[in-house]
């Protein structure tokens, strides 16, 4: 598959009004998919941003939910269906950090990030795989971190969210390889989003000098869309702080 052959899948993006889920939802649209926007607040980013595809003339609904609970997953995946059609493209990228010490963590902050980071891509995998079944294909991209590995700035609930996504992805892939669904996650480190408002001392461990951009992110889970054979993978992306 080219880059530009998405015509005729649809795609959801969770989390996908900015940031990194922002940038997804262009380049998939981009290269002719329609694209359903799931947002939890912030209705005006997702719907200008689903405005502006539909305008280029592409297909895009943004729909809210969160999609930490089942029945809002539900719900939000029945509305994608009808109104773009059978989902066979999932990229769970809706995700927080809660920046905690050790000694700061609760017992709530934990159960939180995992709720939010994990058992949402949990939900929303389970949700999507009748339908990519069907057509016997499918492609779903979870967006983890660097911190699945590396020591990570926002503490041991996230590195324990993350990592867990990773084991998620390897997990599902192994069991739906001869299905034609293939499952693979992208583990950005310090990426310039909202995120890193205000952390420019980071830059100085990166060993390319620059915080990387939320295209470049997207480009790798592109990557991984287009790829048939890859599947069970982490694609790393740190400017060469860490190697796998």
């Amino acid at each position: 598959m080219t880059t530009n052959s998405l015509h005729g899948h649809v795609a959801l993006v969770t989390g996908g009004s900015r940031g990194i889920g922002a940038a997804i939802v262009k380049m998939l649209a981009e290269a002719g998919a329609a694209v359903a926007i799931n947002y939890r607040e912030r209705s005006a980013e997702a719907e200008t941003l689903a405005k502006g595809i539909i305008a280029a003339g592409s297909r895009a609904v943004a729909i809210a939910a969160d999609v930490s609970e089942a029945a809002a997953v539900a719900a939000l995946v029945e509305r994608a269906k009808s109104e773009l059609g059978p989902v066979d493209i999932l990229v769970n990228n809706a995700g927080i950090a809660i920046v905690r010490g050790v000694d700061d963590l609760t017992e709530e902050d934990f159960d939180r990030t995992i709720t939010v980071n994990l058992k949402s891509a949990f939900l929303c995998t389970q949700a999507v795989l009748p339908m990519m079944r069907t057509r016997k294909w499918g492609r779903i991209v979870n967006i983890s971190s660097g911190a699945a590995r590396g020591a990570g700035a926002i503490g041991p609930h996230y590195n324990a969210s993350k990592a867990a996504v990773e084991g998620l992805t390897r997990g599902y892939a192994a069991r739906l390889v001869k299905e034609g669904i293939t499952v693979n996650a992208v583990a950005p480190s310090l990426i310039e989003t909202d995120m890193m408002k205000g952390q420019s001392s980071l830059v100085s461990r990166i060993p390319v000098g620059r915080f990387g951009t939320v295209e470049e992110v997207a480009q790798a889970v592109m990557l991984l869309v287009n790829n048939p054979y890859m599947t069970g993978q982490t694609i790393a992306m740190s400017g060469g702080m860490a190697f796998n």
